[in-house]
């Protein structure tokens, strides 16, 4: 479909340059040292002493320690680790505020929590060590991504009870670089900073990045020009579609980052600059399964579930079994090779979308939404019923300049594409530029007004 002159494109964007070669790799220090019967003979280890601690300090882990008919003295191998109950989010919940807690308050040293938004929040605590840890392994996180001693980081993930800003705020110190503490907002301020302060580094989720960059062009800066060399991206699932959006806009290296709270925060497995084929999981502290979602069942490496993870060096707050909801698969390690790799994580499953029978995730809409020239990156799903049927509708904004025949012609784009490549039927809705919310954290791609 063609519109008349109003609907003329602005001058196509001189393609950006591929991001410059990455950075050397960093000296490994002695764990990403190790092979792998040494690190599994490490893991056993501290897996066992993670059981014991949890057994004889929680109160929920002895108790569904038994109702399973398991003890700690019953882990004799990794692979026995199948036979202990899962744990949840439900159970942090069930469990507010402290009950979880395998030490004393007198030796927490800092809380950290969810937002709570849906229920209560899911709270946690570390003790000295656990900071220690956790700054270990951003620190080391931040080194596979490229970050060298001296660099400058922009930390504009929010600071306080999200386990973001502060665990990266440390872990960056740790690495021997300089902090700039941002935090989240103030989007115009945060594009200043960056000109002035000429950080090489910025860690942020992937979406407010696209917010940055939007802002870096409303005020007639190419980002490419800026001092930002890498961007570690995390806190939300993000596409490889939107890694090249970012990479080719920005003129950076973009690597993923991987972490939640009740596990640690940021810095649970890492991208390497170097291949970016996904993140290499810190197995010395984290131990990985991937399940069946459904049954519960482990899956081989290789095939794709829900993973979970047992804390292997935490003191405060040990997890065995965690379920994350998020879906990956477990692959041998390239870059570190004593670490598996997770693939990044296509969706969450509490992400995903049951529609008339089939199973959508956000990322799924994201990828088509990156090949429709016109429209921007920033989209809502917005379900609806209509009589006794499911609907949906995304909500996608348009870029800049983009007229209303460019707009009718990208809506019907995406929904053809949609209904080819997802197999659904969705209106979409292209809107004007910045009239969707942005997010600092974690995004809201999903607004459900069904009735009940």
């Amino acid at each position: 479909m063609s519109g008349g002159p109003a609907d003329t494109a602005p001058p196509a964007a001189t393609p950006a340059p591929p991001p410059g070669r990455a950075p050397a790799p960093a000296a490994l220090d002695a764990a990403e040292r190790m092979d792998r019967d040494e690190l599994r003979a490490l893991q056993l280890d501290r897996l066992r002493s993670t059981l014991r601690h949890a057994y004889e300090n929680v109160e929920h882990y002895r108790r569904a320690f038994e109702e399973a008919g398991v003890t700690p003295e019953d882990c004799r191998s990794l692979a026995d680790l199948a036979r202990f109950p899962f744990t949840t989010k439900a159970d942090l919940r069930d469990t507010y505020p402290y009950g979880m807690f395998a030490v004393p308050m007198s030796r927490v040293r800092r809380l950290h929590a969810s937002s709570g938004t849906t229920g209560r929040p899911t709270v946690v605590g570390y003790t000295e060590g656990d900071l220690e840890v956790w700054a270990d392994v951003v620190a080391r996180s931040i080194r596979a991504a490229g970050g060298r001693p001296g660099h400058k980081v922009h930390i504009a993930y929010g600071y306080g009870l999200f386990t973001g800003g502060l665990g990266a705020h440390y872990g960056a110190e740790r690495a021997g670089c300089t902090v700039i503490p941002a935090s989240g907002g103030m989007t115009a301020r945060q594009v200043r900073l960056i000109l002035d302060f000429r950080p090489e580094i910025i860690m942020v989720t992937p979406s407010y990045m696209l917010a940055l960059l939007d802002e870096f062009e409303r005020q007639g800066v190419d980002p490419r020009d800026s001092s930002l060399e890498v961007g570690i991206f995390g806190a939300e699932p993000w596409t490889e579609g939107m890694r090249r959006e970012i990479e080719e806009r920005a003129g950076l290296h973009a690597v993923d980052i991987y972490g939640l709270s009740e596990v640690m925060g940021p810095g649970v497995a890492q991208e390497c600059v170097e291949t970016k084929d996904g993140l290499h999981i810190w197995e010395d502290h984290f131990y990985p399964e991937v399940v069946d979602p459904i049954t519960g069942e482990v899956l081989p490496d290789g095939e794709e579930g829900e993973l979970v993870f047992t804390s292997l060096t935490k003191q405060a707050l040990p997890v065995v079994r965690y379920r994350t909801r998020d879906l990956t698969r477990l692959l041998p390690g390239t870059a570190r090779p004593a670490f598996r790799r997770m693939e990044k994580v296509t969706g969450r499953c509490d992400d995903m979308i049951i529609l008339r029978g089939v199973n959508v995730f956000p990322t799924q809409i994201e990828e088509i939404l990156l090949r429709v020239p016109g429209v921007a990156p920033h989209f809502q799903i917005r379900l609806t019923r209509r009589g006794r049927m499911d609907h949906m509708t995304v909500r996608v904004e348009a870029r800049p300049g983009t007229g209303p025949g460019q707009r009718a012609a990208a809506a019907a784009a995406i929904a053809r594409d949609v209904k080819d490549g997802v197999g659904i039927t969705v209106d979409v809705d292209v809107v004007d530029p910045e009239t969707l919310e942005r997010s600092v954290g974690k995004i809201r791609r999903v607004v459900d007004a069904r009735e009940g």
